[in-house]
């Protein structure tokens, strides 16, 4: 089964859905662990994916000055870059799609910070649109408020409503649905059935991008969902 649609601009979510940082976030969450005695690391760090950093180390580890937090923001993001984030099967070959497609609107919406994001999308080679990414430093509010993706819309200059975000956690789903925007699911970080039980809805859900497409149509993009099931 596949589904055709017509956006006005598609806003992905970057670890998870782009690059894989698997590794270096279980290795920074096994040491933030044990640095404040939270206990199961790999809990934590499935209970906290898709959400920034300055509100899970608020959370978790008790945080509250402000220098500090940022100092412990970036000794836990260098970790997960020495963990070496890697391209997930099908991204590098949509986003060369969206970055040839003339006036093409595209960006990415990240709960990671303006230090960390740039970093981990060069090591795994996926090319940054023109137009720039918002990051956690850019919103009040992280996911799963709207605030990330409809920073994301201001960004591309469109109506969130005729947006489409692709996401692989369930906050981050549940930010793109805050926003008014449609969502793509790809269970590459959480199971099909996860998602499917969870309260985060997505519309459309896959296995990964190697089933999505993109051309572009009478200045719209047409997105292509192979073997989507409508959640």
């Amino acid at each position: 089964m596949s589904n055709v649609i017509l956006v006005d601009a598609i806003l992905f979510d970057m670890d998870g859905t782009l690059i894989d940082s698997t590794p270096g976030v279980l290795k920074a969450w096994a040491t933030f662990s044990e640095n404040y005695s939270l206990g199961d690391s790999f809990a934590i760090a499935h209970a906290t994916h898709g959400r920034r950093l300055y509100d899970t180390l608020k959370e978790y580890c008790s945080i509250t000055e402000e220098s500090k937090l940022q100092e412990e923001i970036d000794r836990f993001e260098d970790e997960v870059i020495k963990g070496g984030p890697i391209a997930l099967p099908g991204a590098n070959g949509l986003i060369s799609q969206l970055a040839s497609l003339p006036n093409a609107k595209w960006t990415i919406v990240t709960s990671a910070s303006n230090k960390c994001a740039p970093r981990a999308l060069a090591r795994a080679g996926i090319q940054i649109p023109e137009r720039g990414i918002i990051t956690s430093n850019d919103v009040n509010q992280g996911k799963p408020h709207p605030d990330p993706y409809l920073a994301g819309a201001r960004l591309c200059n469109v109506e969130p409503s005729n947006c489409l975000v692709v996401e692989d956690a369930i906050s981050g789903i549940k930010s793109g649905r805050a926003a008014g925007s449609r969502t793509l699911a790809v269970c590459t970080s959480t199971s099909r059935q996860i998602l499917l039980e969870s309260d985060a809805r997505p519309d459309y859900l896959v296995e990964g991008l190697t089933s999505v497409s993109v051309k572009s149509v009478d200045g719209k993009l047409e997105v292509t969902i192979d073997k989507a099931n409508p959640a």
